[in-house]
């Protein structure tokens, strides 16, 4: 980097952190401030954010970290990226007018009914790509309709997270297709707002903020945000987009021959589409789609509960043992784990099951039975599970695969990562790479500005400052196929009558 290169700032509005980044163009973190994000929990199944706390926060971590650079006049873009399912209101001036649901709170799931009676699982689908969860922004909108209609009436614009801290940046209202993709109401194939659709349940088409390409630029930052941060009046924002598909742009999967896996908590499997697809067996499969930010679209899928049974299992059984001790009980039992074998729906299951009923297992205990086989077949369970939500991708694959990547937290784990390659019998890349999202909102933000000439550009320059490791499938390959389709890929369908019952009994206050 010379003193005459551009920087880049990218701001990820998570659900566990708000943190800003300063790149330069070659992708390297030149500047890193993080801290938690303000969330408020005012009853069970409730959650929401302060539309000002938040914004105060993100100015603070800006001003801590343009003090880190030597050349804040260097700072050309900024792009947000950030949580696709939570929103902000704000009148004509630009005043928030109330909390914003948080994405993941459950008081909308009467909206959600609502639609699936009123308008249909089949008529949204086809125009979104996504099956109607309580989630999705459109059902905190009708949350807002039938409670606070008062409040509705008076707002200018719904604005996504990412959007509403670009508005206070630069006091321009508008959203990218990238989570406009996450509030069933945007037209995949005209990307344009559902207007019929927002006027059938008593929305005005006007109220979802202008649509934009990601990386398109808005304008300069304001005087005054200039002023309590330190950056240069000459930076422009641009649109920046849902945080999973900036990350899926800086690990360089754009093109339908990729498929990205990110392991954290949860684990998902993201695949570029060339189309929309219209077959709504992966809606009711729990797959989305939507558009992605480098143009295109994309598939998604997973689990919930990836680096959240390691977790689990480490705080019931693993008893004062440290991570490395479990995998290195783990690494000295066979493949099959003496016949133990785990479903990790322990938060439910997603794709390809789509059951908010399911439950976690394990099968096969016996006496002879220690820990270490136990944390083997969790592992063994992860990986299996991700194989159930991949071969369904694969058959719909537009081009022949040519990468799995694979970045998070789950990717150190190095027994978990050649379990994962010898399950799915393909070799993974995995990528060291920690904060995608920013640096892919970043990479954007290059791009409205001209720091890049295009999307491949900005790929192929950040690639280089993260190398990658390859791990391929082992001898025990084999092995796993034949454990996989004689017992695995049954196992759910045997405990499905098992768990729904187990539910319908507790709903009645037994147990």
């Amino acid at each position: 980097m010379t003193s005459q290169d551009p920087l880049l700032l990218g701001i990820d509005i998570g659900t566990t952190n708000l943190k800003t980044l300063i790149f330069d163009n070659a992708g390297h973190v030149v500047a890193y401030t993080s801290a938690p994000t303000p969330t408020h929990y005012p009853r069970a199944g409730w959650a929401y954010y302060e539309p000002e706390e938040i914004w105060q926060r993100v100015l603070d971590l800006i001003r801590a970290a343009v003090a880190q650079v030597e050349r804040p006049q260097a700072i050309t873009g900024i792009a947000c990226t950030s949580v696709g399912e939570s929103g902000v209101l704000i009148d004509a001036t630009g005043h928030p007018l109330c909390d914003a649901i948080a994405w993941f709170d459950r008081r909308t799931e009467p909206q959600a009914a609502y639609l699936l009676a009123h308008i249909g699982r089949e008529a949204i689908f086809k125009a979104s790509g996504l099956d109607v969860y309580p989630i999705y922004g459109l059902c905190k909108i009708l949350w807002l309709r039938d409670n606070h209609p008062d409040v509705l009436a008076r707002a200018a614009h719904w604005l996504n997270m990412a959007d509403f801290i670009a508005y206070k940046l630069c006091g321009i209202a508008a959203t990218d297709y990238s989570l406009a993709s996450r509030t069933l109401a945007l037209d995949l194939r005209c990307l344009c707002w559902n207007d019929a659709l927002l006027q059938e349940v008593g929305i005005r088409p006007s109220l979802p903020a202008p649509l934009q390409p990601s990386g398109t630029r808005l304008g300069a930052v304001l005087p005054e945000v200039a002023r309590a941060t330190g950056l240069p009046e000459s930076a422009q924002v641009a649109t920046g987009g849902h945080d999973h598909i900036c990350a899926a742009l800086a690990l360089g999967v754009v093109r339908p021959s990729d498929v990205l896996d990110s392991m954290g908590t949860a684990e998902a499997l993201f695949m570029p589409l060339s189309h929309v697809l219209d077959d709504i067996a992966l809606a009711q499969m729990g797959y989305a789609q939507g558009v992605h930010v480098s143009g295109g679209y994309y598939i998604l899928g997973g689990q919930f509960a990836s680096g959240a049974a390691v977790e689990w299992f480490k705080q019931m059984l693993g008893g004062s043992a440290d991570y490395h001790t479990l995998i290195e009980e783990a690494k000295r039992v066979l493949p099959g784990s003496a016949g133990v074998v785990f479903l990790p729906h322990l938060r439910s299951a997603n794709t390809p099951h789509n059951d908010p009923f399911a439950m976690g297992a394990f099968l096969g205990l016996t006496t002879d039975v220690q820990r270490g086989h136990l944390f083997r077949a969790l592992l063994e369970g992860i990986a299996m599970e991700m194989r159930s939500v991949l071969l369904p991708l694969l058959a719909l694959q537009q081009q022949p695969l040519e990468h799995i990547r694979a970045t998070g937290g789950g990717t150190r784990n190095a027994l978990l990562m050649q379990i994962k390659a010898d399950v799915f019998n393909r070799r993974i890349e995995v990528i060291d790479m920690d904060e995608g999202a920013a640096l892919g909102a970043a990479m954007l933000a290059g791009i409205a500005v001209g720091v890049y000439s295009s999307i491949e550009e900005a790929v192929r320059l950040v690639a280089a400052a993260y190398p990658s490791t390859i791990v391929s499938p082992s001898e025990d390959a084999a092995f796993y196929n034949d454990l996989y389709s004689e017992v695995y890929q049954h196992i759910y369908a045997a405990l499905r009558p098992i768990n729904h019952a187990l539910h319908r009994l507790l709903n009645k206050g037994v147990g």
